[in-house]
């Protein structure tokens, strides 16, 4: 079966840097490491995010743990598609369908990990995750119907936010005033409190949602302008 790749967009703050260490790694993986090897480690890795998250309820240095887990899932699920390329080894249908699913069952351990931590509201993880999710799916389209992989947005990728996930956990680590503020509010006759994190988590919210609907209303624009109206 033929298929045309598409071309990944990637212009991220750390991309240069990252591509250059992810080929060296690559090229000193023994040999029985495989892609599905490393997969697998990044599916490990969002596991031990999750559990470091939930597990806060009894301490809040298993946050460490959960910084471990996100070096892990960087270490396995993006030196899967590099040691694939630098062994010549593509399986681009099987690639892209593996990687796609495992991304999406990462990230749901990731937030759903998170939202039943004693930091944030499970609501809000879910609503970030069905914002990120959202942008996924986007990227998806755009990658059958454009050729293009689109793997940033303002300059991060999942590098940057992985390594911003782990600067607030050490910083939540010891900063105790910022792990133990809260705020009482209310909306629409609803009282309820949030922690320092559910107010990052609020504006990420504001700042994902912001991006994907500038993001489909470009798409659409586009798609319109290339398949107009025949009547």
């Amino acid at each position: 079966m033929e298929i045309r790749q598409a071309t990944r967009i990637q212009t991220s703050i750390l991309n240069s840097a990252e591509k250059k260490a992810l080929v060296w790694l690559a090229e000193r993986q023994p040999r029985w490491v495989t892609s599905d090897t490393l997969t697998f480690i990044g599916f490990l890795g969002a596991v031990i995010i999750a559990a470091g998250y939930m597990l806060t309820v009894k301490d809040i240095n298993f946050l460490w743990l959960a910084s471990f887990g996100f070096v892990v899932n960087w270490y396995g699920d993006s030196l899967d598609g590099t040691l694939a390329r630098v062994r010549n080894h593509q399986r681009p249908l099987y690639g892209y369908y593996l990687d796609h699913t495992m991304d999406g069952i990462n990230e749901s351990l990731m937030f759903i990990g998170a939202g039943l931590s004693s930091l944030m509201h499970l609501s809000l993880a879910l609503i970030l995750l069905l914002l990120y999710q959202l942008l996924t799916v986007n990227v998806s389209i755009n990658a059958h119907l454009r050729k293009e992989f689109r793997l940033t947005y303002a300059k991060m990728g999942p590098t940057e936010f992985r390594l911003i996930a782990v600067i607030v956990n050490t910083l939540f680590v010891f900063i105790r005033p910022l792990r133990e503020f809260s705020r009482d509010c209310s909306l629409l006759g609803y009282s309820f409190t949030l922690s320092a994190l559910d107010i990052v988590v609020l504006a990420l919210i504001a700042i994902l949602a912001l991006i994907y609907a500038v993001t489909v209303i470009g798409d659409a624009r586009y798609y319109s302008g290339i398949d107009p109206k025949k009547w």
